[in-house]
């Protein structure tokens, strides 16, 4: 769906891992006709290669490294980056190294290729004397409703075979039309490189000196130059990311570099193009459209609400990194009159009808592929961004809305995604903003499942199942589910059941509830169910969904920081399962087994069991209660582990039994309480 993936701006680059540079993030802009092919010509004067690693007696691994550089320039007009390799083929799976591609936005400039050689035998064979390069114009992400502009040129080397050494030097313009000399960027080196020499470098004309940044094995290595820098590695050892740890301790082997100051220059930097598209022309269709819901709404937040509504209902999602819309916005009115537009095209949309409305709003920038945690401490760079939104004041209070998002997401006090930093684009400029974690109040999934027994133990039950989900996989569902008709659904899950446990199927419901914000999808139908014979008339039935499986242990290698806290993916689930009990039993015929209340590893477990009318009921909930732990913390819960009840929920039936079950109020049948509402009993306060 839109939000969580498909708004990342990504742009040329040579087709490695080494290079992530803003001025790469989407450069695009219509294709000059001297850019849009390959040049040939010697490398740059900057360019300094590496010595060649000779090659050992004894190999392993598909490939050789020989040398790789990968080499940064920054100039007057931005940015070029360069590639050089020779690489030794050791193994078949290496061969793909025949297959040559350079990707490139012609906006920027052509792409220059000074090598493409093979070696063989003590021989050298200049592939690009008798090869051309096809050049690839097709949209390789329509299907993602990207258009990005970008160009693929390939060119498949003869005749390759193992034993042979494949060399390659291109050098890539990455001149953003938007930012022009503003520019910023990663180096790095990978966590398990093959083995040969790695170099990395960065270089610089007069006046165009960045900030740097380095993490510490890259400061051991860094040999300064009067206009830059350069790291070479030999044979590098692998290097993980330490197990379990947050994303932002992953960052080992890293460069940055940056010609902006600080956060709040690329916040005056961006913002001018929001105000700029936001203004809407006196002749707009966009003004009546803001009359229209002036006179339907007479609230300000009813008003937004009616804004992003008209905008994500009537201009669907795509992509557009055509004509300089990388980094800038289309204009309102082009967005409205073709009917198309991404984050940034919808979020200038919606301030213009915001604007006409009276009501303040400011464009945010985030990452919706979680790439911000720790953001505060790196460079000012906008590739940790790929997604932007809007915040408005209404009230007294800041109001989160997403032009991507499906119709039934209106203004949220928080935002759907779980953001951890963000920048508002103001004139003034601002800085990073960090988004406090919180513990959520309603769980994200909610599973019923109801079984009404009543007919005896060898009859088919009449079985409901219904599924409460909220957040981006809600969101998914109602795009997913709303496509369909009410006979498409059920003819969907029926297919889907054919040969498992279900009987019948024999309806089907759902639909998104938009106060709750959350899709809520129902099956009735009926099942045989799997009642286990203890001999004697006895019977024991093992519930859904009543169990959990313990937590994994908490630990990392020797080599690594111990000290380190340990992540927790956020979650909140509960699970209700109601059995509706043979009419032909007594209730102290009935037993199950614990339920419980624990906390390990800053996740909260909670199972209870209730029993009444002729029903018994288990609950079953977690819910991550923070999103960090400490080693020590840690080291204490793994000595717990082994204590931890993984018990399957389980009710048995005896026919001479005595059990005095408690009658209990305190745990709801499926069908007692409203499961799409707030305040659900499912955990207990557990320390």
């Amino acid at each position: 769906m839109a939000a969580p993936d498909r708004t990342s701006c990504k742009g040329a680059v040579l087709r490695k891992v080494w290079i992530i540079s803003a001025a790469c993030v989407a450069v695009a802009a219509p294709v000059h006709a001297k850019n849009d092919t390959v040049l040939r010509g010697p490398e740059p004067k900057w360019v300094i290669p590496s010595d060649l690693l000779p090659v050992p007696e004894t190999l392993s691994g598909p490939l050789f490294v020989r040398r790789s550089d990968v080499q940064i320039h920054l100039d007057a007009r931005g940015q070029q980056q360069y590639q050089g390799y020779r690489m030794k083929i050791l193994h078949s799976s290496a061969l793909q190294l025949g297959n040559f591609a350079i990707s490139w936005n012609p906006a920027a400039g052509a792409p220059t290729v000074h090598a493409l050689r093979l070696y063989r035998d003590g021989k050298m064979t200049d592939i690009l004397k008798n090869a051309s390069f096809e050049i690839l114009r097709r949209e390789n992400q329509l299907e993602a409703a990207v258009l990005d502009g970008v160009l693929t040129a390939v060119l498949r080397i003869p005749d390759l075979r193992v034993g042979d050494e494949v060399e390659a030097a291109v050098t890539i313009v990455a001149n953003d039309p938007t930012l022009g000399a503003e520019t910023a960027g990663l180096l790095m080196l990978g966590a398990d490189p093959p083995p040969g020499r790695h170099a990395l470098a960065v270089n610089w004309d007069d006046g165009q000196t960045p900030l740097l940044k380095m993490t510490a094995e890259m400061e051991a290595a860094v040999k300064q130059e009067s206009h830059g820098l350069r790291l070479s590695f030999d044979n590098p050892a692998p290097r993980p990311a330490p197990q379990g740890a947050p994303a932002r301790f992953g960052w080992q082997r890293v460069v940055e570099f940056s010609n902006f100051r600080n956060w709040s220059d690329i916040s005056r930097r961006f913002a001018p193009l929001y105000a700029k598209a936001a203004k809407l022309e006196p002749s707009s269709p966009l003004k009546e459209e803001a009359r229209k819901i002036a006179a339907a709404h007479p609230g300000a937040l009813d008003r937004a609400s009616a804004a992003l509504r008209l905008v994500q209902q009537e201009v669907r999602y795509v992509y557009v990194g055509l004509n300089g819309g990388n980094l800038a916005p289309a204009s309102p009115t082009e967005t409205w009159q073709r009917r198309y537009g991404d984050c940034k095209g919808k979020t200038a949309l919606l301030l213009a009808l915001l604007s006409e409305l009276g009501i303040a709003a400011d464009p945010v920038m985030v990452s919706n592929s979680g790439n911000d945690d720790g953001l505060d401490e790196h460079l000012p760079n906008p590739v940790f961004f790929d997604h932007v939104l809007v915040r408005a004041a209404i009230g007294g209070k800041s109001y989160w809305l997403d032009g991507t998002l499906p119709a039934v997401a209106g203004p949220t006090l928080d935002p759907v995604l779980p953001y951890r930093w963000l920048m508002p684009l103001t004139a003034a400029g601002s800085s990073i903003v960090r988004i406090d974690w919180k513990i959520p109040e309603t769980p994200t999934e909610v599973a019923l499942y109801e079984i009404d027994a009543r007919e005896g133990f060898d009859r088919p039950s009449k079985v409901t199942t219904t599924q409460i989900t909220r957040g981006i996989e809600g969101l998914k569902q109602q795009i997913q589910f709303s496509a369909l008709t009410p006979a498409q659904l059920l003819s969907s899950f029926r297919q889907e059941s054919a040969g498992n446990a279900w009987v019948t199927v024999d309806d089907v419901k759902w639909h998104y509830d938009s106060e709750a914000r959350a899709s809520i999808l129902t099956v009735v139908g009926t099942r045989d169910i799997d009642w286990e014979d203890e001999g004697g008339g006895a019977k024991s039935l093992i519930l859904p969904g009543g169990g959990f499986n313990p937590p994994e242990r908490r630990g990392r290698a020797s080599d690594q920081d111990q000290s380190l806290p340990y992540a927790n993916e956020p979650g909140f689930s509960c699970h209700v399962t109601t059995v509706r009990l043979p009419k032909t039993t007594r209730p102290e015929n009935w037993s199950f087994n614990s339920g419980f209340k624990t906390r390990l590893f800053g996740r909260n477990y909670y199972r209870a069991f209730g029993f009444r009318d002729g029903a018994i009921t288990m609950i079953r909930g977690s819910r991550v209660d923070v999103p960090e732990i400490d080693p020590v913390a840690a080291a204490r819960d793994n000595g717990r582990i082994a204590a931890f009840d993984n018990s399957m929920a389980v009710i048995r039936y005896e026919p001479k039994g005595q059990n005095a079950v408690p009658s209990t109020r305190s745990v709801p049948t499926t069908t007692e309480i409203d499961w799409s509402g707030e305040h659900l009993p499912c955990l207990s306060s557990a320390g």
